[in-house]
């Protein structure tokens, strides 16, 4: 079969790897892809952008694309399961009316408070003024989060109330964040330890995938400004079978059937962004409806069964006969970045040691942002690589990965030094 996988940042090139390994795929491709991607097997790239639809739609039916993966949040937000379908193409992932669980917090936040699904006490706003009253009357620390999508990069943690107010006017004033900032929801901030929590779910049947953790902030120990990810690991030794359970039970199943009464059944994958209060209570943060990045990368790292077989299961509404299996290994992605992200950053560094890391066992450099220039391969994006490696523990794992990060160099290269350390510290070996 052919596929077609839509973006082309480091969670497509998990995604491409995986799907390219399957027995049932003959070709894979990307649009528009990147550096890494390009060079996989059975792959090729084409340039079109993951917000061109249409185009989109126009390739996989010349190209008689048996199966299409969106990566991306914005296409799904946009329709373009929607538009697919209508063409008769065989597209894995929620429809538009559906992916609105991510499109807006306003509407999440509304739906969880409407179904007993239990997250931050929160108020929504399209007035700054009188966002700024309730700010003033709450005190911090408080969340202030605009309410569309913003690459990851849209939710503010506010220490003091000048910080909350000056969050307010940026994204409700100034528009650091377009028109995903006419509204924002203000909510209480949440003290615990966070976790990803990725589902995949035909509307009726759901498979959990393997526990994960992000590292969101830039900086090591969660300081710094909010990032798309630096890093993640799995499994999450936070997620324990109980709070699993809970999740599954309190958060989960009421999300898939909450939506399903409302006459939008949900289909792909459901990621809950999780706080896991007192180490017993979870409570959802935020919806996302598509795979993690950069939790897809030591997922999908860890996954042993075939990916294709889960995602056309998901379409068929067939998922009660899918097994998803995974090595005992843990897995850990290490994301290099461009100094200055998430802030401003320089494009066009040569990227040196990818090489020796190839050379590696147990290791898998996902590209994110790269292309090649004269045959070298140089820096296109925030967050550059991400260096992901499996190992019998966590801590192998760790090592591995930081021992293939320190082979891989460039001008101004930024990275956390201490992904997976919260994992140590559970388990005691910190």
């Amino acid at each position: 079969m052919k596929v077609l996988v839509v973006g082309g940042g480091g969670r497509e090139h998990a995604l491409v790897w995986k799907i390219a390994q399957s027995d049932k795929v003959d070709k894979v491709f990307a649009a528009p892809g990147n550096a890494g991607i390009a060079r996989e097997p059975k792959v090729r790239c084409v340039d079109i952008a993951p917000s061109d639809l249409n185009a989109l739609r126009d390739f996989a039916l010349k190209e008689k694309v048996d199966l299409t993966v969106v990566g991306p949040e914005d296409p799904l937000v946009a329709g373009i399961v929607d538009l697919f379908e209508k063409a008769g193409l065989t597209i894995f992932g929620p429809r538009k009316e559906a992916a609105i669980l991510e499109g807006s917090k306003a509407f999440s936040k509304n739906f969880m408070r409407e179904m007993g699904i239990p997250t931050a006490d929160f108020e929504v706003f399209d007035d700054p003024y009188k966002a700024k009253e309730y700010i003033k009357a709450k005190g911090a620390p408080i969340v202030v989060k605009a309410d569309g999508l913003c690459a990851g990069k849209g939710s503010i943690v506010c220490k003091t109330v000048e910080e909350a107010l000056d969050a307010v006017d940026k994204i409700m004033v100034d528009k650091i964040f377009g028109s995903a900032g006419d509204k924002v929801v203000v909510e209480e901030f949440l003290k615990g330890e966070e976790a990803s929590f990725i589902v995949i779910t035909d509307g009726e049947n759901i498979v959990p995938l393997a526990s994960s953790q992000d590292h969101k902030p830039v900086f090591d120990n969660d300081e710094g400004p909010n990032t798309g990810g630096m890093g993640a690991y799995s499994p999450a030794p936070v997620v324990t079978q109980k709070i699993h359970d809970r999740a599954m039970n309190e958060i989960v199943i009421p999300t898939i059937e909450g939506m399903k009464k409302k006459g939008v059944p949900f289909k792909g994958v459901l990621y809950v962004g999780l706080m896991i209060i007192d180490d017993e209570y979870p409570k959802v943060l935020e919806y996302n409806v598509r795979f993690g990045d950069p939790e897809a990368q030591p997922i999908l790292m860890r996954m042993e069964s075939d990916l294709v077989d889960a995602l056309m299961a998901s379409i068929d509404g067939k998922l009660n006969e899918c097994d998803i299996k995974y090595t005992d290994e843990a897995a850990v992605c290490v994301v290099m970045a461009s100094g200055g992200y998430p802030g401003k950053y320089e494009k066009g560094k040569v990227i040196h040691g990818l090489e020796e890391v190839e050379k590696m066992e147990k290791v898998k450099v996902f590209h994110a942002g790269t292309k090649e220039v004269d045959g070298k391969i140089v820096t296109n994006g925030g967050r550059v690589l991400g260096v992901t490696a499996l190992g019998g523990t966590i801590k192998e794992a760790i090592d591995r990965a930081y021992e293939a990060v320190s082979k891989i160099h460039w001008e101004n290269v930024h990275y956390r030094r201490d992904i997976g350390a919260k994992a140590l510290r559970r388990l005691g070996l910190l």
